[in-house]
């Protein structure tokens, strides 16, 4: 009997746990029964009782398994940790808000089932936020134009993954890893399966301007050079820009002495230009150097305090 894994990261999630772990639960006892399955819970060191009601839940069912860090390690880190420590002969990996349907898990399985070795849901609506989903639309396309990587449009992870996959991510050895990125990056047969993306059906999200921007830069520091390219480029025309104007003031004074008052107002301008030219790539390498800085200390992905019911096995 082949067994299927379903990953389920969590951070503060106490009032979705529950109906979550049922919702799964039902889906694989009444519409995949020729399949085993364990369901994996992975805590980012919650603070609302979650990990509490997690401990109930898998005593209740030893099928489901829970993993609790010692801290929260970030929105990236903590799923990719937990497919690792998947057993099934695939893994499908989804969000515990319910914005990723369950019933998306027979279609999963059934393309999997046909030979392809990673099925991914694809965003093609939401009920979230319009201008947000707006927001979201435009990175993903700057991201797929400046990446040589083929970036997979309206892709946050959900989806199935072969064990052959799993295996290949397991060997990566990569302190900061891009699921969406390795996805694109490594080409295996893959079948994209469209979707709505519902509503939180409960709690509040932990996304915020700072954790969404995060992710952008991860994006844009580990799979694009353009950054990088373009400031080179832009520097050398604006040098190039600076020298005919200071040569053409030099002409002008010199031909027209007495009549031709330069003033301050350009060197003002140029100054003010040039130097927030200079202050917005400054940042953008800084954010390459971060991204190098952090795989250079190599700290592990994520550290446990507890894990349970993984001694059933």
């Amino acid at each position: 009997m082949k067994k299927i894994s379903i990953l389920i990261p969590c951070y503060n999630e106490v009032e979705n746990v529950g109906p979550m772990s049922d919702a799964v639960v039902k889906i694989m006892t009444e519409e995949l029964p020729q399949y085993d399955y364990e369901l994996l819970f992975i805590d980012n060191c919650s603070q609302d009782g979650t990990q509490d009601k997690l401990e109930e839940i898998c005593a209740a069912n030893k099928k489901i398994k829970a993993i609790f860090n010692v801290t929260n390690f970030g929105q990236f880190n903590s799923p990719f940790y937990g497919m690792c420590q998947t057993t099934g002969e695939c893994t499908i990996s989804m969000c515990c808000d319910f914005q990723d349907p369950v019933e998306m898990i027979p279609k999963f399985v059934k393309e999997w089932e046909n030979g392809y070795k990673i099925v991914s849901g694809i965003k093609t609506s939401s009920k979230e936020n319009g201008f947000i989903y707006f927001l979201r639309t435009i990175y993903y396309k700057m991201i797929k134009n400046m990446s040589s990587v083929k970036m997979i449009e309206h892709f946050t992870g959900f989806g199935l993954y072969d064990k052959s996959f799993i295996n290949l991510i397991s060997q990566l050895d990569d302190p900061i890893p891009f699921l969406r990125g390795i996805v694109a990056e490594y080409g295996f047969k893959r079948k994209d399966i469209a979707y709505e993306q519902a509503q939180r059906r409960a709690g509040k999200t932990s996304n915020n301007f700072y954790s969404l921007y995060d992710a952008a830069m991860l994006s844009v520091t580990s799979y694009t050079k353009v950054g990088l390219r373009l400031a080179t480029l832009l520097g050398f025309i604006s040098s190039g820009v600076s020298l005919v104007i200071a040569f053409i003031y030099l002409i002008l004074k010199l031909t027209h002495w007495n009549d031709f008052g330069a003033g301050y107002a350009p060197m003002v301008i140029g100054v003010f230009v040039l130097g927030s030219i200079q202050l917005f790539f400054i940042g953008l390498l800084g954010e390459y150097i971060l991204n190098i800085n952090t795989r250079v200390m190599h700290r592990p992905l994520v550290v446990e305090e507890k894990r349970i019911n993984f001694d059933e096995d």
